[in-house]
């Protein structure tokens, strides 16, 4: 009988070390058909985020889907590429995170990235920590409200990681952190900045979270209640009432109902109403990305001024900005603390 066995890893001495691993959701690696069609096809695949049945959605997905949706993301993608450091915006960001939460940790504590979907793995992120001498290891999805879709896959795809793994490091994964203190006051200074820097005054601040089918909330995915968790505490700190900052879902893909009121339709209704000067925030992510940018910044942006609208601002995400990192450190060293040192 033949036993198959994965290729040894080079022994590397345990020397006592706490890494951080910084989980996104991912990107292509370039604006091409093959380069889009591969990541969708991975990202589309993932039963977390589609979760009909594999017989009867991978024949639609390989079918029409992969043939048509790639090029249309991938024109996307080329409006917002960054083409400084030939990458998306989302790699760009995280990667810039992830190194300054290194200078803020010192080289005692490693600090690695990885993508959900693409690169680089988040098994070759597990293996850098433990290159780097770390038996322990915090894992930090980059997703500040709860969903099966982000949060709940990403530690999928770490645990699968250690599934692999002779030697495994001890794990501690960071819970959601929608009304967080240190993620609602970087919130807070975001905006404040922003508008302080507009030549208008915004009669409405759309804050617009990713949208998700309402079956999976029915499920009992709670992610709707995390949003308004975060919207609740950010509307205190600015002082806002409800209508000020209203909330709205992006991003709607497929037939079924998703979770309501629709960014694109509530924005393009509102210059009717007499509001025509608008800013919207998407505190749903931690760094700008094509639904951020393009999907906001761009389609969001013509519907609105196509409607009637005046003037309208993106409030930047958290990107690598010092709040940003002010909150990913405060969550790690928070973790840190359930540890003997």
């Amino acid at each position: 009988m033949a036993f198959f066995h994965r290729a040894p890893r080079t022994p590397v001495p345990q020397e006592g070390r706490t890494g951080i691993l910084l989980l996104n959701l991912g990107t292509p690696d370039d604006t091409g058909y093959r380069a889009v069609r591969r990541y969708l096809k991975e990202f589309l695949s993932d039963q977390r985020v589609i979760e009909a049945s594999p017989l009867i959605w991978q024949p639609i997905l390989q079918g029409v889907v992969l043939s048509v949706r790639p090029f249309r993301s991938g024109e996307a993608y080329a409006r917002i590429w960054d083409k400084t450091h030939n990458a998306s915006p989302l790699r760009v960001y995280t990667r810039a995170q992830a190194e300054a939460l290194q200078t803020r940790l010192g080289k005692e504590t490693p600090v690695a990235w990885g993508m959900r979907y693409g690169r680089p793995s988040v098994s070759d992120a597990v293996d850098e920590l433990m290159d780097r001498g770390c038996d322990r290891i915090i894992c930090l999805p980059l997703y500040p409200q709860y969903s099966a879709t982000t949060t709940a896959t990403a530690n999928d795809q770490f645990f699968r990681s250690l599934m692999k793994l002779r030697r495994q490091p001890a794990v501690h994964t960071i819970p959601p952190f929608p009304d967080h203190p240190a993620y609602i006051k970087a919130l807070e200074n975001s905006v404040r900045d922003r508008l302080a820097d507009l030549p208008f005054r915004p009669q409405r601040i759309i804050a617009s979270f990713h949208g998700l089918p309402e079956q999976y909330v029915e499920a009992g995915d709670y992610y709707p209640q995390d949003c308004e968790r975060t919207i609740v505490a950010l509307r205190k700190a600015l002082d806002l009432r409800d209508e000020q900052m209203p909330v709205t879902y992006q991003s709607r893909f497929g037939p079924t109902e998703w979770v309501k009121p629709y960014t694109a339709p509530f924005v393009e209704a509102l210059p009717a109403q007499g509001i025509t000067r608008i800013a919207v925030i998407m505190p749903g992510f931690m760094a700008d990305c094509i639904e951020t940018l393009d999907e906001i910044g761009n389609e969001l942006r013509h519907a609105f001024m196509n409607a009637g609208g005046e003037e309208f601002a993106l409030i930047p995400c958290l990107n690598d900005s010092k709040d940003a990192i002010d909150v990913i450190e405060t969550l790690a060293v928070q973790a840190m603390k359930g540890w003997a040192t």
